[in-house]
């Protein structure tokens, strides 16, 4: 059955309540009941269900079978370890959020393609709070795909990889380091003098308290073959010239 709202309407309405318009404001503005606003941002944002399908789940890659992009998985599992959370919605629905500086335009817009690529036919929703970008999708089989979920902080909590997400880290280390890079890395120019001489050089800094995060990010930039060190333990630097070069190509600016 056709819906009688246009997706253009739905999603005019959507964009004016996550900037915060009333409900009944919002809903004389498209010409919709109260309800009809509520029930859009209950389906759409917080369940992150695909208009047209309300009653069709998305098939998870681990309980049915579905068809996994395993190098967008990759990048956005680092994403998730750097500056993502899940949490657990009505029905059994949980919440992927990732939070992001909201400098960082194209960076924002990557990071709901990945949610896209991870979960075909999505809709993923931002909202902007203040500094960031919060970009969100509902999902019952989240957890399916993101084990490391659970009560507390990352950093205080014993992580563990699965075999099959070593399989897909290890196959594409270079997209799982982009998303741990952009979610908690830094690029910058150093300085040091050399008699009248200023000279400059990059480095890249991986910054995370959880001691097995920073394992896994030091496995993928062996496998790589970028040399690291530990300047403190919680951060890793990447100042060799080559191995700076070889980051920027991979990791690419944040913009």
């Amino acid at each position: 059955m056709p819906h009688i709202r246009s997706d253009d309407v739905v999603a005019s309405a959507l964009r004016d309540s996550s900037e915060g318009m009333k409900d009944a404001e919002n809903a004389a503005k498209h010409g919709v009941a109260v309800k009809t606003i509520r029930r859009w941002r209950r389906l759409y944002v917080r369940r992150g269900v695909t208009r047209g399908q309300e009653h069709v789940g998305a098939p998870c890659p681990r309980c049915d079978g579905a068809v996994l992009d395993t190098g967008a998985y990759a990048e956005l599992f680092g994403w998730y370890l750097g500056d993502g959370h899940l949490a657990r919605a009505r029905r059994g629905v949980y919440t992927l959020s990732i939070v992001n500086d909201e400098r960082y335009a194209l960076l924002n817009v990557r990071i709901a393609q990945l949610m896209k690529l991870v979960k075909p036919a999505s809709r993923p929703h931002t909202r902007q709070v203040p500094g960031a970008v919060v970009t969100t999708v509902g999902w019952k089989h989240w957890p399916c795909l993101l084990p490391q979920h659970g009560p507390g902080r990352k950093d205080q909590r014993v992580l563990s990889l699965e075999e099959w997400q070593e399989v897909i880290v290890g196959t594409h280390p270079a997209d799982f380091l982009r998303g741990l890079f952009h979610s908690d890395g830094s690029r910058f120019t150093n300085w040091a003098r050399r008699g009248e001489r200023r000279h400059e050089y990059g480095r890249w800094m991986f910054t995370n308290n959880s001691s097995d995060i920073m394992t896994w990010c030091q496995e993928a930039l062996d496998l790589i073959g970028v040399h690291w060190t530990m300047p403190r333990w919680n951060c890793l630097s990447v100042a060799r010239r080559a191995d700076v070069a070889l980051l920027d190509e991979i990791i690419g600016p944040k913009r």
